[in-house]
This record gives C-alpha cells, structure tokens and sequence, in this order.
C-alpha cells in the first residue's frame, strides 16, 4: 500500500520503523514544526523527524495539515492509506477524505475506554490491570471512529507511565502491520464503538502531581506510577519541593495520621496515609538529583512525627 505517516513523540517510532522496514511503501512523513525548547530557546527535532532525516524518508512539517494548500499537496501522491500516530494538530474532514480507503489512527488503549490525550496515564492513575492498543478509521470525533483490529497487555504492578508507554508503542507497530495486512487481504470488518460505554482521558496538568495524604496509600502509589516521569509527584517539606520517584504500600496501623512519618528505617520513609502506609524508598529533593531514601537520611534529618506540609506555599 501506499502510505502517508503522521506522528511526531517517540510513541509513534515503532510504527514509523516497522512501516519502513515492511513490503509497504511511505510517500512522506508528516512530523509537527520543530519547537524551542529550554532556556536557551533551541528548536527541538521530534524523533519522527530524526528518524525519517536518517532514513532519508521524504518529510513534511506543515504548521497546520488542514491548510488547502497542503491538503491539495498530498492529494497528488494518491495514498491509499494515511497511518496516524499520535500527531498532535486535529485532522478536518477534507483532510480525512485524502486518502483512497481512509486514515487510520493507532490509539494507546482499548477504545471506547480512553478517549482522549492520556489514556496510559489515566489507565495507570485508575489501578487498570490490563491496557492495549486499537486501531480505528478515524472520522470527525475525538477517537470516536469504528475499531478495526485491539490488542490487550497486562498492566503490571512494576509498570509506570514509561513502561507502559514503550510496550504499547512497541505493540502498535505489529497491530498496524496486521491491520494493512487483513485489510489487504479483505478479511478485517470495521465494529462502531459503544459510544455508552466511553470514557475521556483528560490531558495532565502539573498540579495533579501534588500529594494528598488523606487518601488510601493504593491511590496514591498509583499516583506515582501514573505520572512517572512526567508530571512527576510531589510532597513539600519545609515548604520545599520533594519529589517522589518509587514508592510501596505496607501496612498502617490505627494511630497514623495522614501525611505524617510514622517510622524511618534503612528501607525507606514509612508515611501515614488515609488507609494504610506509604513507604517512600526514592526520591529528589528540589535542586538535587534523585536518591535512595536511605542516601537522603544522611543529609536530612526526617524522624518519626515529621509532617509533610499538606498544601503548597502561596507567597
């Protein structure tokens, strides 16, 4: 088939390569505009980019794809099929009525469940035990389109955002191999979503980061597993920033008090919670690198009854 891939984060690398490396044939890859990043303002080269720059992929990087202009432009090179993966601009329907058969959108979760712009997070920060990657015909919605081909993984108690992140994009890559393949073949049947059974995976927001001791430790460890590495979570202490990296959840016992230290041992800070204990074993201080809770003790004296501040600074 003849392909026009669109992504633009690492997510979307494994398809963009098993694409490349198959019997398919990639008329053009379409990443967003570089952006500046940091403090000195340097424009930042997506991984869509610097893959198709090393693979000498023709590339494109409109400022918007529903641009006339740029929508008569891939016209021209009659693509059967555009693949897109988490591209970043909202498609118009003439830009969806490009391509001979349709676009084709690889979502990071079992759809209807998970529309939206963070559906590992959202699996994670919910306690989900089992997440996956579907394909769909991409219509005027938000991931509202009919489902072509899912397929479900296991979320593990060990994963976080970034582990479950690189093994969905490393399974996206083989589902969208096997979607073109049973649509070549003509054996695939779009199935219309449950629209009743949808639910909407919010972007994150920074401020969603901070801990709040009142609730269960179950909650808050999938707090820290769901916004690993970015937000990233967050207690303060002397109203200071103190970013929790790894954290377990024990036993508590009736005497604890929400967001107090309850016992500090080699093994790490042992929190009181709303239910149960939070035993926080890696962390970073504001302005330092992360650490073992035990590497932490030696320069910071934490002791039984401490009290991490429950609301951040406002001055």
């Amino acid at each position: 088939m003849k392909i026009l891939f669109m992504g633009t984060p690492e997510f979307a690398l494994p398809t963009l390569k098993a694409l490349h490396h198959s019997s398919h044939s990639i008329l053009a890859v379409i990443t967003q505009p570089d952006k500046p990043k940091g403090r000195g303002q340097k424009l930042l080269v997506s991984p869509i980019k610097q893959y198709a720059l090393d693979s000498d992929l023709p590339l494109l990087q409109p400022k918007t794809v529903n641009d006339p202009e740029f929508i008569e432009r891939l016209k021209q090179n009659q693509p059967d099929i555009i693949i897109v993966v988490a591209f970043g601009q909202i498609l118009s329907e003439t830009f969806l009525k490009i391509p001979k058969l349709f676009c084709i959108n690889l979502h990071s979760s079992l759809l209807p469940k998970y529309r939206g712009a963070a559906p590992i997070h959202r699996a994670i920060l919910n306690g989900d035990n089992k997440s996956g990657v579907t394909t769909m015909i991409m219509d005027k919605g938000m991931d509202t389109g009919d489902i072509l081909l899912m397929q479900e993984t296991p979320v593990k108690e060990t994963d976080n955002a970034q582990t479950l992140h690189d093994t969905l994009s490393e399974m996206g890559g083989t589902l969208i191999l096997e979607t073109l393949k049973r649509l070549e073949e003509n054996t695939l049947l779009p199935v219309p979503q449950d629209h009743s059974q949808a639910t909407y995976a919010a972007k994150l927001k920074k401020e969603e980061g901070l801990i709040h001791w009142e609730q269960s430790a179950i909650i808050l460890l999938n707090q820290v597993r769901g916004l690993t590495p970015w937000p990233g979570t967050y207690t303060l202490l002397n109203k200071k920033r103190l970013r929790i990296l790894k954290v377990q959840v024990i036993d508590g016992t009736p005497d604890d008090d929400p967001g107090k230290v309850a016992r500090v041992t080699d093994g790490g800070i042992e929190v009181g919670t709303g239910q149960g204990r939070l035993l926080i074993t890696e962390l970073q201080p504001e302005g330092k690198k992360s650490m073992s809770a035990k590497s932490f003790l030696t320069g910071y004296k934490i002791e039984r009854g401490t009290l991490f501040d429950p609301t951040p600074n406002q001055s």
